[in-house]
């Protein structure tokens, strides 16, 4: 069987510096923290009391207040960043097989703020009153149903829940898809919107997130020796993905072509990662065999890289161990850097940041470097703090979620 060719020919983005795909690009290449207090809930009883929201966002401007008030915010956040990715890839719908056109997302938690608030209000309440929206809201499949009803899109729909692997694991799904030849055109990637008072609080209970109160600015510390745990984002993502002759037929603007994915798991523990970074080889081993280019085509990789003790060193081992001395030849950021850890949305928001480096190129850096880490190999291009110039073709985004889910997806430019 021939497998057909796979392109990425629309995005969208909402992240916490920046609103769409140009404003987040601004960010991402100047270096812009998107930390800050929390506005969500009084945070001032917290460990944690700032993280990476998004910022200056009317959902009025975007979907009417009757249909929202339907959706959880991580549903809302799926709409903004689609409408804005079918809007950017040209697709006249009208036009198309929607039989053949699919919605495959991804999202850690779902709807947490609805769960919250209904059990709040049921726990100050006199009798078991719930919304009827309670349901449909807070499930995690809802984004993608939502999306699928509001584009009569027929084919697949669903949402995968791999935590902080999930968008990774939908853009590769979606792949598959379509190079398998059961759609022509898909919607994928994630969203999640987890600052809320269960979200922080629950995090701080596990002592994942950083306390750096004072500065929160520069508490997203990826491979600094004084990193103590990531910072909660907020936002999403969206890619159209599409059969290569399809768009071509169509006569679309053709951002990147996905070469291959990579998945893996680390059998060891729910939360920590494997401290020998063996799933994480694996999985990256696999992405490049699938891709079908030698090690040393990797120009850059966007990593996992979420600014904790144990997961920042064991990733950079097995590169290490991977690439071997072209390791030491190509660029690696993190990007949580600057936007924060937006959970089953971050792989969808890592892998624009991927094909925007890939379109400017510039590698995004990797921001708040001040002590460099015994641990860590200083022959590693970290691009620390100041974005850099660069010549690439290939492209690789990484993500890893609880549970001991290890992903990889490889981007090419055309």
């Amino acid at each position: 069987m021939m497998l057909k060719r796979v392109v990425v020919t629309g995005m969208g983005a909402l992240t916490p510096i920046g609103n769409t795909v140009q404003e987040y690009w601004h960010g991402l290449s100047n270096g812009v923290s998107g930390a800050g207090p929390i506005t969500r809930f009084a945070a001032e009883k917290f460990k944690t009391r700032f993280a990476c929201e998004v910022k200056g966002l009317d959902m009025n401007d975007f979907i009417p207040r009757q249909d929202a008030r339907k959706m959880d915010i991580f549903t809302q956040f799926a709409v903004i960043v689609a409408d804005e990715a079918v809007k950017d890839s040209g697709l006249e719908l009208d036009k198309e097989n929607l039989d053949r056109i699919g919605t495959i997302w991804g999202s850690g938690i779902g709807g947490l703020k609805t769960f919250e608030d209904e059990v709040i209000n049921f726990a100050n309440g006199d009798g078991p009153r719930f919304n009827p929206f309670f349901i449909p809201k807070m499930i995690a499949d809802s984004s993608a149903g939502v999306l699928s009803i509001r584009y009569g899109l027929r084919g697949p729909s669903y949402v995968i829940v791999s935590a902080c692997a999930s968008s990774n694991n939908s853009v590769i799904d979606a792949f598959n898809y379509i190079r398998l030849g059961k759609m022509d055109v898909c919607l994928t990637g994630g969203s999640e919107a987890a600052i809320t008072q269960a979200g922080v609080g629950g995090f701080n209970a596990l002592r994942a997130m950083s306390e750096r109160n004072d500065d929160p600015a520069t508490a997203s510390r990826p491979y600094d020796k004084d990193r103590d745990g990531f910072v909660l984002g907020e936002g999403g993502a969206c890619l159209i993905l599409e059969e290569y002759e399809h768009a071509k037929a169509r006569g679309a603007k053709i951002y990147a072509e996905v070469l291959g994915g990579g998945m893996s798991s680390d059998a060891y523990h729910i939360t920590a990662p494997r401290p020998d970074g063996d799933g994480v080889y694996r999985c990256m081993k696999e992405a490049v065999e699938e891709a079908g280019v030698a090690l040393n085509e990797i120009d850059y990789i966007n990593t996992h890289g979420t600014s904790t003790p144990l997961g920042d060193p064991q990733e950079l081992k097995a590169i290490e161990r991977l690439f071997g001395e072209h390791a030491y030849q190509m660029n690696i950021s993190s990007t949580k850097s600057m936007t924060g850890h937006l959970l089953g949305g971050t792989g969808a928001v890592e892998a624009v940041a991927c094909i925007l480096a890939l379109q400017h190129q510039v590698v995004p850096p990797t921001i708040n470097h001040f002590t460099p880490d015994p641990e860590i190999d200083p022959r590693l291009n970290l691009t620390f703090n100041k974005a850099q110039s660069r010549e690439m073709k290939v492209v690789m985004s990484n993500g890893f979620g609880f549970g001991g889910h290890n992903t990889s997806v490889i981007f090419r430019k055309i």
